[in-house]
């Protein structure tokens, strides 16, 4: 099968899936976003921090295993989304989070997207259609966050982290995605207690930027919100 380029927006970011679907039945209308913008210009790679360094004189940053600790405590949450894509089209919706490896997005009309994780795969449904596309879920640019355990030093590639205003940013890359490496922004406050939104750069340059609002980590998600239905894709 002629490999095909599909890019869709996913709440934790961007899925950037560069590869003829696991699925035999395919949509008629391709889930992508088209990029009409320009890829974003060549950021320069900058050094890793070092744990327990400084950003100023008087104020000290937060360090990687802050990061790291955060996210390994954020085991479940719901909460809303807005994606903008890269030609500035936003998107709205609800999100779903469940660790290990369970996540679901579900658009607001009209977009009649749902993006489903069950922990082993990704399934990108269109309601509209009645369709729906199957992926490995380790190939998508933002699975170390869903994932049993994270390390931002280990998992992934760690470009940069540093104060930037009101938020702490972490800039990472990861080499094993599909259609090649994605580049993804991470936004905290600075006290690293709330993951604000994320930017993920595809393999082409283009931003797409997901911010995230009324996030509940009480709240456990059921488990009907991960189920896929494998046989529609046999």
């Amino acid at each position: 099968m002629k490999r095909q380029f599909t890019t869709v927006a996913w709440g934790l970011g961007l899925i950037v899936l560069a590869s003829a679907p696991l699925a035999a039945q395919q949509s008629s209308r391709p889930l992508s976003i088209t990029p009409s913008a320009r890829p974003s210009a060549a950021r320069p790679a900058a050094s890793p921090p070092t744990p327990g360094g400084t950003e100023g004189a008087a104020t000290a940053a937060p360090t990687i295993d802050q990061v790291n600790a955060y996210l390994n405590a954020l085991t479940q949450l719901t909460g809303n989304f807005t994606q903008i894509g890269p030609d500035g089209t936003r998107n709205d919706g609800k999100l779903y989070m469940r660790r290990p490896g369970k996540l679901r997005f579900d658009y607001n009309p009209p977009s009649p997207l749902e993006i489903v994780a069950d922990g082993r795969s990704v399934i990108l449904r269109d309601r509209r259609l009645a369709t729906q596309d199957l992926y490995p879920l380790g190939q998508t640019p933002l699975k170390f966050l869903i994932a049993d355990h994270i390390d931002l030093r280990r998992d992934v590639t760690l470009k940069s982290a540093k104060l930037e205003g009101d938020s702490f940013v972490v800039v990472i890359e990861d080499r094993a995605t599909f259609g090649g490496t994605s580049r993804i922004a991470l936004f905290f406050d600075p006290k690293i207690t709330t993951l604000r939104r994320w930017v993920v750069t595809d393999p082409q340059g283009y931003d797409t930027t997901v911010m995230l609002s009324n996030l509940d980590t009480s709240r456990r998600p059921d488990d009907k919100e991960f189920v896929i239905d494998y046989q529609r894709v046999l």
